[in-house]
């Protein structure tokens, strides 16, 4: 079982930067590939970025490779989102999610996680 706590979210004036955290809780985050989701106002949730259970894999959606980056400390069961050059089209509740992957193929990055956490409101706005 692994809980996930996300935080760092909050207001930024476009062009900035912000950087979001994930707590995990329990040993099997370690073995676990880490992802995160986002969800804007009436729009479906959106896949953003995803790392393999070491961090040496990662994924990113097209909309914000090169801007993001995803990483992650098992030593201390933390994942990150570092956003930068943030637009309003990055507003978003975003979610951390954590769960077993087999491989890491297109297929198997985007099939559903297991644990997810509540999420952390991030807002773009001058």
């Amino acid at each position: 079982q692994v809980q996930l706590v996300e935080s760092g979210g909050g207001l930024v004036q476009p062009g900035g930067s912000l950087t979001l955290s994930c707590e995990a809780s329990g040993r099997a985050f370690s073995r676990y590939a880490l992802s995160w989701y986002r969800q804007a106002p009436g729009r479906e949730r959106e896949f953003v970025a995803a790392a393999s259970w070491s961090g040496g894999n990662i994924y990113y959606s097209d909309s914000v490779k090169g801007r993001f980056t995803i990483s992650r400390d098992n030593a201390k069961n933390m994942g990150y989102l570092k956003m930068n050059s943030l637009s309003a089209e990055d507003t978003a509740v975003y979610f951390c999610a954590a769960g077993p992957k087999m491989d890491w193929t297109i297929e198997t990055i985007l099939a559903p996680y297991d644990y997810w956490g509540q999420g952390t409101q991030v807002t773009v706005s001058s």
